[in-house]
């Protein structure tokens, strides 16, 4: 078992993050802040897909309604995200939001800092600091030259300072880069630092194939070093994808036990069925299914079953046929047009 790295827990909404807590899946709405329905509609299909909290931009007043529209529709916890202007926070703050993201050090002076930090304090409001390498304080980069993982830390635990001075600390940092080797350093030394729950992320990772494996090595060696509370894998495509690249992320490290997890062989010259095919029907007919099992897709009768062993239940080619295998032991044989059915079918039984 991971061990995680220990940090401050704050509620988001009905969601509670941090060391104590399992590590959440987040996206951010693509649909435009104008788009009221159309924003309903994708939080609930992220909902749908197991997104733990949903991001949605506040580019100005107007947006702010996107709160009470989502919140009368879809029971998921919202964060705010808001740049510059303090009284965009503190609308979003009446509102109900249940997080807000926002940099201090870009708001103005104190007062406007402390408003939002007691408008949040409150209010029980968790505030994340959110830094980006395209986007640091211009006297950091002119002291290390570049968006290093150090400047972008230094620019995390400035902002945090800032809301720290009034007494506020429900505070999630973010630091995040779209170079991968930076990214994870930044972690890496921030979490040194400061016990602050850490959302993770890799920001302009790519589209769906590339973003996934940056995405991947970054959060992957991190959460395994016991580092993360919250993820978001950003990519250029649907925001369901997100989540279900992040899912499938947590529980391949463990971290995340709802819902079956697929093994399937990569095929060989034994394979005598289209496993590809088979096993992306089974990925795609288990969607949403909450039993914890472990379901094994085998190519072939020689290693399958062997390899299946440690499997709740799976399926294994054979010429034209296949398989049926159930806590290590062959209880069925199939056709292969009726190997998904059956293998379905059990599950549904189980």
């Amino acid at each position: 078992m991971i061990a995680r790295r220990k940090t401050e827990n704050f509620s988001i909404g009905k969601i509670k993050i941090g060391s104590d807590n399992p590590v959440t899946v987040q996206s951010m709405v693509s649909v435009p802040s104008t788009d009221i329905l159309g924003t309903v509609e994708q939080v609930k299909r992220l909902k749908e897909a197991g997104c733990d909290i949903v991001r949605i931009a506040v580019p100005d007043m107007e947006a702010v309604k996107l709160v009470d529209a989502i919140k009368s529709e879809v029971d998921i916890p919202l964060v705010a995200d808001i740049h510059f202007d303090y009284k965009l926070a503190l609308a979003c703050a009446d509102a109900g939001i249940d997080k807000i993201r926002i940099n201090p050090g870009n708001i103005g002076d104190d007062s406007r800092v402390k408003e939002v930090a007691n408008a949040c304090a409150n209010k029980g409001i968790c505030i994340r600091i959110g830094v980006n390498s395209g986007s640091l304080e211009k006297n950091i980069l002119k002291k290390y030259g570049s968006p290093t993982a150090e400047a972008i830390v230094e620019s995390a635990l400035y902002h945090a300072s800032l809301l720290e001075k009034f007494d506020f600390n429900n505070i999630v940092l973010s630091l995040k880069s779209s170079n991968a080797e930076t990214a994870y350093k930044a972690y890496s030394l921030v979490a040194e630092k400061s016990r602050y729950p850490l959302h993770l992320g890799v920001t302009e990772a790519g589209t769906r194939y590339n973003g996934i494996i940056k995405s991947s090595a970054v959060l992957g060696g991190l959460l395994l070093n016991g580092i993360g509370d919250t993820i978001r894998i950003s990519l250029t495509d649907d925001p369901v994808e997100e989540v279900k690249a992040g899912i499938s992320l947590l529980k391949s490290l463990g971290l995340r036990n709802e819902g079956p997890t697929i093994v399937s062989c990569p095929t060989c010259g034994r394979t005598r069925i289209n496993l590809i095919k088979i096993a992306d029907e089974v990925e795609r007919r288990l969607v949403g299914c909450k039993k914890n099992i472990k379901v094994a897709v085998m190519g072939c009768v020689v290693n399958g079953p062997g390899e299946a062993r440690e499997a709740d239940i799976g399926i294994a080619g054979g010429e034209g046929c296949g398989v049926l295998i159930k806590k290590g032991e062959i209880i069925k044989k199939v056709g292969e047009d009726k190997l998904v059915d059956t293998l379905i079918e059990e599950i549904e039984r189980m």
